[in-house]
């Protein structure tokens, strides 16, 4: 796939699924790719260089995705043919032991910052181009301590919705790719991450777990033009794991 002088901005996109997702267009050609991150600025710059050794402009955009400032900075990026909502975070507790500022804190972040991203990026977005939410199985599974961050991608999948029909007379399409198990550095907030990575590569019929390359390409594929009429829908990339009762 060519993504030949395309701008792309990758929230999250400093480590881990969002980097490979950001190498992934440099590598097919992107002129520009943006990576938004909170704070983490050692991580950011390294990036930034494998971004430019990849043969594309590097951008940072520092801060929390979901706030004004951020959004500022998204606008005056000018007009955008990918948008990449990676970013996410959230609260890893039972429901009984969550509060109400974890809610907010949590569904800001992964879900109403999609929204606000598309408010700022989307009216200077040309036709042809794409939005794409990456999400994950606890949208529509019961996973442990979860429950958070699960109603957060669950209402991140129902905005992309309203956005692929809304924005569509623009051109421009907007999907979601969920992924399985994929073992980065987000895995160490769960008091149970060895448990799911045995339980992860012990129930995914493909044989292993979920690579952030995996990811990433199905990323550049609804990003394509192959993936024209695809619109609104949820791509699962787990490896056949939730396939399984």
């Amino acid at each position: 796939m060519s993504f030949e002088g395309k701008s792309v901005l990758v929230t999250g996109g400093s480590r881990g699924i969002g980097k490979a997702i950001a190498l992934r267009f440099a590598r097919d050609g992107a002129a520009r790719v943006a990576i938004g991150y909170l704070r983490n600025d050692r991580a950011a710059e390294e990036a930034a260089e494998e971004l430019r050794a990849a043969g594309t402009e590097p951008v940072l955009v520092r801060g929390n995705v979901s706030s004004e400032r951020v959004m500022g900075e998204v606008h005056e990026l000018g007009p955008l043919d990918v948008v990449i909502h990676n970013a996410a975070t959230g609260v890893i507790r039972p429901a009984l032991e969550t509060e109400d500022k974890h809610w907010d804190w949590t569904m800001n972040a992964n879900a109403r910052a999609l929204l606000a991203l598309a408010r700022a990026a989307a009216p200077s977005m040309p036709s042809g181009s794409s939005i794409v939410a990456i999400s994950s199985l606890g949208s529509m599974r019961v996973l442990e301590n979860y429950v958070l961050v699960g109603t957060s991608k669950a209402a991140l999948e129902s905005v992309v919705r309203y956005l692929a029909v809304e924005l569509a007379p623009r051109g421009i399409r907007a999907n979601t790719v969920s992924a399985g198990v994929v073992e980065t550095g987000a895995l160490a907030h769960f008091p149970n991450r060895e448990d799911m990575l045995e339980m992860g590569l012990e129930r995914t019929p493909a044989g292993r777990l979920v690579e952030p390359e995996d990811v990433a390409g199905a990323v550049a594929f609804l990003c394509s033009p192959d993936a024209e009429m695809i619109r609104g829908h949820t791509l699962i990339v787990d490896g056949g794991f939730s396939l399984l009762a």
